[in-house]
């Protein structure tokens, strides 16, 4: 996970305001057994009803009398159970930008359409959530001890009464076994995992797979780099615990990697570079974090950054550090990097 996450943990005080109001009235009437009496749409829709059951990534099984029909969910989540035919109520992460449009996290959502109970790091607005009367909150995790993405560590005990969390592990594993695992939720909640839609974007994803493992192999002297640009520093990202780079490298793609101590104040996710020592590493291909949190390289102004080969050349693409887990809005990733090492020269 780039620098997003490591800048972002000193500000976990900052609920939306008016979260609280009306909480306790809320947790009162929600009791313990919140979320297990709720109706399904989606289930009604599909002709599925009865109790739902799913065990997350953290070993917890969740047990409902019905399926769920009020989710909410970390925005990247809402917007993969969306391609699947899953639809939201609620959602909380980046998913609307300064100019008012969707986040690129948000993928195809229409977010005129959800509850936005928060949109940055530390926001959770708690009172809207629990005006929605929600079944389930579903997020991902960057840690092996379970800690729910977005959800601010301050408020997570009074958010975990209204209704049980699902958590799905993104952590040091390839992209391939999360997207599994949305497949499987997806279909737990009455996703329709036959439709023409779903199964034609899951064999995209393999060709598309087959693709880049194929012009790896063809290129490779051709050195790919992961950044990440923020005003005062740039993050060089290593394979290990990222899923999408994880899962490139198994696919053949030739990564700087940074040492491991020099990772250490990033967690082990990334270094930390002065843009005076951008050229620190020698890359032929960049690929840049694409999330709104991040500066984008047109908008890089540093003189250092200008003069690194790679960019001199043309050849800086789009990286996605929190894929949307479902096949159809994985398969441009596999895509664009195939076709970057297709055309890549080598000039670093």
């Amino acid at each position: 996970m780039p620098h997003a996450r490591a800048t972002h943990l000193t500000r976990r005080g900052l609920l939306a305001a008016g979260g609280a109001l009306g909480l306790g009235a809320a947790l009162a009437a929600c009791g313990d057994d919140k979320g297990k009496d709720g109706d399904s749409g989606k289930a009604a829709e599909s002709g599925k009803s009865g109790p739902w059951s799913f065990k997350d990534d953290r070993g917890t099984t969740v047990k409902l009398d019905r399926i769920p029909a009020n989710i909410v969910a970390f925005t990247g989540v809402g917007a993969a159970l969306h391609d699947y035919g899953i639809q939201v109520k609620g959602v909380f992460g980046p998913t609307k930008t300064t100019a008012g449009k969707a986040d690129v996290q948000a993928g195809d959502m229409d977010i005129s359409k959800v509850t936005i109970l928060g949109n940055t790091w530390g926001q959770f607005n708690i009172e809207k959530y629990a005006a929605l009367a929600p079944d389930v909150l579903i997020t991902t995790m960057f840690d092996n001890v379970g800690t729910l993405w977005y959800v601010p560590e301050e408020s997570k005990k009074k958010i975990a009464q209204l209704a049980p969390g699902v958590g799905l592990s993104v952590y040091d594993r390839q992209l391939t076994q999360p997207l599994r695992r949305m497949w499987e939720l997806a279909e737990s909640l009455g996703a329709d995992m036959k439709a023409a839609a779903v199964t034609d974007a899951k064999k995209r994803f393999e060709d598309a797979a087959a693709r880049l493992r194929a012009a790896a192999k063809a290129k490779p002297q051709i050195k790919v780099m992961a950044g990440s640009a923020s005003d005062q520093l740039f993050y060089v990202s290593g394979t290990n615990l990222s899923i999408d780079l994880e899962y490139f490298k198994s696919l053949g793609v030739n990564f700087v990697e940074p040492p491991e101590n020099a990772k250490k104040q990033g967690g082990g996710w990334y270094e930390s570079l002065s843009w005076e020592n951008v050229d620190k590493y020698q890359a032929d291909i960049i690929m840049m974090d694409d999330r709104s949190s991040t500066i984008q390289p047109a908008d890089i102004t540093k003189a250092t950054w200008k003069k690194l080969p790679a960019v001199k050349a043309g050849q800086v693409i789009a990286r996605s550090p929190e894929p949307i887990l479902s096949y159809d809005k994985c398969v441009p990733l596999l895509t664009s990097l195939a076709e970057a090492l297709e055309k890549a020269k080598k000039v670093s």
